[in-house]
């Protein structure tokens, strides 16, 4: 499963974004997504990807996301 489908679906299974309103330059503000969701959101996908993300910094959309992740 590519990266951006596996957050769609952490985002539609946790916080009821449907996946449809979500692409790379979604901002995580544009989605409501707080900093206690974004918490929730990397620790679901650390444990969907089998990642450690430590301490990420400077992302605010999807696409900086999957790019942070992808370079893991």
């Amino acid at each position: 499963m590519a990266t951006i489908d596996t957050i769609k679906k952490v985002l539609q299974d946790n916080l009821d974004i449907e996946p449809e309103t979500v692409n790379e330059e979604s901002t995580f503000e544009s989605l409501g997504i707080d900093s206690l969701d974004m918490v929730e959101l990397i620790c679901d996908l650390e444990e969907k990807c089998d990642v450690d993300f430590g301490e990420p910094e400077g992302l605010e959309t999807v696409g900086d996301l999957v790019e942070y992740i992808d370079n893991l």
